[in-house]
């Protein structure tokens, strides 16, 4: 097993994910970097452009789709043969299906006091529709919060080192509203803002997770990476659209730093908590990625609108629902000791 310190950043691929391991091996290169992916291809292709510029550093890669509870328990498996710990995870993977934009919402915006609150969160602005997966779990959700969270549960050995601490990084959203979400339906499945309510969600988790580990060395932070050009936003506008934008875009960023633009500038909160002290970091806090008007990229950070009650609440339910799946758990595990 390899000496240096273990970073799994998840969805690597392109994007915020990519932009930060970049940024991340630009800081220290004396790392042991584990791309996780769904795509092996995509992700292998990331890897030597990584070591085209940092030839030196330690990467390898991981298959993974955390919308297939078989494939999260069979990367666990693979993850705590390799390693005998992990210092951090990085949860950067997440979906928004089919986003249809609200005209009328944006039009009337553009001429109401909230232009600027609007612009920096998306708040109304988005629909989408979700399906359910093979597991029979809403996609978004699954994809988004519980693939995650049973990832996590199942590298506890690995994260829970009193004496090493480590830390559990989410990519969050400033669209994380609390009134998209609700306990009593909290796969979203009869709301039409499910992305909203999967981020809401994981600000509830990361927060659970710092009431339940702390003691045990694991720590548990969000960030939001501001708006980023990504193929998610992609999906929302066709890129072209988005290039006649950009004037528009970099203009606004005098009055609304959220607009990052850029995968680097997304990336910056990310890159900011790897330089601090985990145990020192506020779990009620969300760190927002910011670029000004010139171009200046910075931190953030926001108190999240959050019920410690209600987290521990929501972190009792996936805890319930995860014990649905010990079936498929076990299946994975005779699966490998086979191979």
């Amino acid at each position: 097993m390899s000496n240096r310190l273990p970073h799994v950043v998840h969805s690597t691929s392109s994007g915020i994910g990519l932009a930060f391991c970049e940024r991340l091996l630009s800081e220290d290169d004396d790392l042991h970097l584990c791309l996780a992916c769904r795509n092996l291809e995509k992700a292998e292709a990331a890897r030597i452009s990584l070591l085209s510029s940092h030839p030196t550093a330690e990467i390898t890669l991981l298959q993974i789709d955390v919308a297939n509870l078989q494939s999260v328990f069979q990367a666990s498996q693979e993850l705590k043969q390799r390693f005998d710990r992990l210092d951090y995870l990085y949860v950067n993977a997440g979906i928004m299906p089919n986003p249809r934009l609200n005209l009328k919402a944006l039009f009337f915006g553009l001429f109401s006091r909230k232009v600027f609150h609007m612009f920096s969160t998306a708040d109304g602005l988005l629909t989408q529709d979700d399906r359910v997966t093979a597991d029979g779990l809403q996609e978004v959700f699954e994809t988004n919060v519980f693939g995650h969270f049973v990832l996590i549960r199942e590298l506890e050995p690995l994260l829970c080192r009193p004496d090493i601490p480590s830390q559990i990084i989410w990519t969050s959203s400033s669209n994380a509203k609390k009134t998209n979400f609700s306990l009593e339906d909290f796969q979203h499945a009869k709301g039409h803002e499910p992305y909203s309510s999967s981020k809401y969600a994981t600000d509830l988790l990361s927060l659970a997770l710092n009431r339940n580990f702390n003691q045990q060395g694991l720590y548990s932070s969000v960030i939001c990476p501001g708006t980023v050009l990504t193929n998610l936003t992609y999906g929302i506008l066709p890129p072209f659209i988005w290039t006649l934008l950009t004037p528009i875009t970099f203009l606004l960023r005098f009055f609304v730093n959220s607009l990052t633009i850029t995968p680097y500038n997304g990336a910056e909160a990310l890159l900011w908590i790897f330089q601090q002290k985990p145990e020192f970091l506020n779990p009620l806090t969300k760190y927002h990625s910011a670029t000004t008007g010139l171009g200046n990229n910075y931190v953030n950070p926001q108190k999240m609108d959050l019920d410690e009650e209600t987290a521990e609440k929501f972190y009792q339910n996936l805890l319930d629902l995860e014990k649905h799946f010990g079936a498929i758990r076990a299946k994975s595990l005779d699966s490998r000791s086979q191979k």
